[in-house]
């Protein structure tokens, strides 16, 4: 813990609080956060593609599936979008959530989802899907309450418990479903956004360790137990910042 402590102190003291201070501070993090958010699900995607999205806006010479390139250019445009709301600490709502999720889904709905169930980035499923072992997941009718209890709950948050009330969240927002896709790449997102609101650096979960991610995930659906994914995102947030 003396490591994560001593993060935590770092970041407190950069006291980021203007756009030039995001480019200074989380310019290569940004890149391996969409990265690693990226892979975990798609494996199509790769680092050089996502910096060369970042950095230069374009992709020389790419000849794979498109919709790798979508979602990264995605995760770009929303990372921009969340920096003036990072600086305002605007709390996360469910209008917040289905925007983020409207920007990082933009393009890569599949044709039965767009086309045969009407669904769309930024709408709530219209249909009861499952994720997981433990096949979990609200039923359609009852996200939006849910989300809004969400949100209530992790409202107030102190500086001593910011990382356990942001474990919760995370594995509250998987457990709930809310979209018909996207689910993780929104949730990771969001995730490091509330982290961030109350001065607490964001963390890459890397897709080397998406099993035990997956399996933090797993606990919670069977126990509520939220003591293991706390774990993890300490770990995870060590190897972010602790070279």
């Amino acid at each position: 813990m003396a490591r994560y402590e001593d993060i935590l102190s770092k970041w407190e003291s950069l006291n980021i609080s203007k756009p030039e201070d995001f480019a200074r501070h989380l310019d290569s993090f940004r890149v391996l956060f969409a990265y690693h958010s990226g892979k975990i699900e798609n494996e199509n995607i790769t680092y050089h593609d996502t910096r060369e999205i970042f950095e230069n806006g374009q992709v020389l010479g790419f000849s794979g599936n498109p919709r790798a390139l979508f979602e990264q250019q995605n995760q770009k445009i929303c990372y921009e979008y969340l920096i003036p709301k990072l600086i305002a600490k605007e709390p996360i709502s469910v209008g917040l959530i289905k925007e983020v999720h409207q920007i990082l889904t933009a393009g890569t709905y599949d044709e039965r989802r767009f086309l045969v169930n009407d669904e769309r980035p930024g709408e709530f499923k219209k249909h009861d899907y499952v994720t997981g072992i433990n096949e979990v997941g609200a039923a359609a009718e009852n996200v939006a309450g849910d989300l809004e209890d969400l949100v209530v709950e992790i409202r107030d948050v102190t500086q001593k418990d910011r990382l356990q009330v942001a474990a919760y969240f995370h594995a509250q927002f998987q457990w709930i479903h809310p979209f018909a896709d996207g689910n993780g790449r929104v949730g990771r997102t969001l995730t490091n956004y509330l982290l961030m609101i109350h001065r607490h650096p964001p963390f890459i979960v890397y897709d080397e360790d998406k099993m035990e991610y997956y399996q933090a995930l797993q606990s919670y659906d069977e126990t509520e137990e939220i003591q293991p994914l706390f774990d993890f995102f300490i770990k995870q947030t060590i190897k972010t910042w602790g070279k």
